[in-house]
């Protein structure tokens, strides 16, 4: 297994708040990041692509309140893998925010696939992050 991880991000809201938000693929219908196409979601699923890797399906498997989000790879992918969102409250108004993948890669694939998996990780982490921070900049 190959472990591509984000920068740390800070969300300047509860953790209750970005937990809550993040539980629903639904959620995600805004954060509309360059290399993410043809959103599709429903709560607990969705599909989309990503340039120069394919397309993709994700089912959360798991919720541990106000901490992580497990999430695995559905039908049909170009290799499997698992997603954690992890989540950790230093105070009222500061979570932090990681992303981990653990992709399944062969030698080939991780030689193709790493420079994007590493992109896409570091984007989504930004986009989730610069979407609360606007969204609860707005609300305080």
């Amino acid at each position: 297994m190959t472990t591509f991880e984000s920068q740390i991000k800070t969300i300047y809201a509860p953790d209750q708040l970005v937990f809550t938000s993040l539980s629903s693929f639904k959620n995600f219908d805004t954060i509309a990041a360059e290399k993410i196409k043809g959103w599709e979601s429903t709560e607990d699923t969705c599909r989309f692509k990503v340039d120069k890797l394919g397309e993709f399906g994700l089912r959360i498997v798991e919720r541990d309140p106000y901490k992580t989000i497990k999430i695995e790879s559905e039908g049909k992918a170009p290799f499997t893998f698992t997603f954690w969102m992890q989540l950790k409250q230093m105070s009222y108004n500061d979570t932090r925010m990681k992303l981990t993948i653990k992709a399944d890669l062969n030698m080939m694939m991780k030689m193709f696939a790493q420079k994007p998996l590493e992109n896409f990780i570091n984007t989504l982490a930004d986009e989730i992050a610069n979407s609360f921070n606007r969204m609860y900049a707005q609300t305080n």
